[in-house]
């Protein structure tokens, strides 16, 4: 669609639902809206935290929108993976009074907001400190509510966005701390995926294995409280629970780097950004370039995390643009 036009864009995870009027144009996105966040907690469906949003605009909301959703996004009805809500993308689109809406999974969002993002909106982690390549993949990735996952292809000046279902692939335990921990998960789960250790409440299950290990420990009211006491340093077990997250990530990401073939490596995700200060004190650099035969190759690629506030409503943006495949 050729001129400026306004859109909503949505970005919708496990733990909140984020909303917000964006401005398009060919292949960009001009501007962002200020968010409005809703709990998922406190609605029993999409349609439901759509009513609040369109109550806070205080106008008619735009007849295009594009959502990222934490799901598979193929078929007549989608199931969130981490959020009860089930959505029949044909009967919302009447539902919302919508002309126009498309879906994207929410790290393939993310992979999207690459060709939007200025050099700025980066921080550089570990690796060769260079640019993300204009040919080749990019890994994207980030622990939120699950462990999101997605790949571009940059080639011929387009960039293609693949996107998967990552988090899910089994977890792999890198030492003995990491086995006991992987016994404890597959007692109560059955089979351990990579999110139930790299993800926001994950750290619950790695707090109470050290906890075990070491005959300590708090209770906390939730996963949110356990995370602050870890990275404020108030509680010395939570510090150590989100070192042994830290590690995790670093081999995840390592491991995603590897499968993808990729040249660089980007990490997003609610939680990432208040770890910046401690990452480089983990051990979480050496676990993602520790990976036998080809730590060299590791080693030689760019780590950056995205410092954007809201990469995932800006992908979603960018879905209505032509900028990628």
């Amino acid at each position: 669609m050729p001129g400026k036009r306004e859109i909503v864009a949505g970005d919708i995870g496990g733990t909140n639902a984020r909303f917000c009027l964006a401005e398009v144009e060919e292949d960009r996105v001009v501007s962002l809206g200020e968010p409005v966040k809703i709990k998922t907690s406190e609605h029993d469906s999409f349609a439901g935290a759509w009513k609040v949003f369109a109550e806070q605009l205080g106008r008619p909301a735009p007849r295009e929108a594009v959502f990222a959703i934490a799901s598979p996004i193929h078929g007549e009805v989608l199931k969130m993976t981490n959020n009860p809500w089930v959505i029949r993308p044909a009967a919302l689109k009447t539902e919302l009074g919508l002309d126009e809406l498309r879906f994207v999974n929410d790290f393939g969002a993310v992979g999207h907001a690459l060709s939007q993002l200025r050099p700025e909106d980066y921080l550089h982690l570990t690796g060769p400190e260079r640019d993300l390549p204009e040919q080749g993949v990019i890994t994207v990735l980030g622990p939120g509510t699950g462990l999101g996952v997605a790949h571009v292809l940059r080639r011929g000046g387009k960039a293609y966005v693949i996107e998967g279902e990552g988090g899910h692939i089994g977890f792999a335990p890198q030492d003995e701390f990491e086995d006991a921990l992987m016994q404890r998960l597959r007692a109560e789960h059955g089979r351990v995926s990579a999110e139930r250790v790299v993800s926001g409440p994950a750290l619950t299950d790695i707090y109470a294995a050290l906890a075990a290990r070491e005959s300590g420990g708090r209770q906390f009211s939730d996963d949110t409280a356990l995370w602050q006491a870890g990275i404020n340093g108030t509680d010395q077990l939570a510090s150590a629970a989100v070192q042994r997250f830290c590690l995790a990530l670093g081999s995840a990401a390592g491991d995603y780097a590897l499968v993808h073939g990729a040249q660089a490596v980007v990490i997003a995700g609610g939680i990432v950004p208040r770890l910046t200060g401690l990452l480089p004190q983990t051990g979480f650099a050496q676990r993602f370039s520790a990976k036998g035969r080809f730590e060299g190759y590791l080693k030689d690629i760019p780590l950056k995390l995205i410092t954007h506030p809201d990469p995932g409503l800006l992908g979603a943006a960018a879905v209505a643009t032509s900028t990628t495949g």
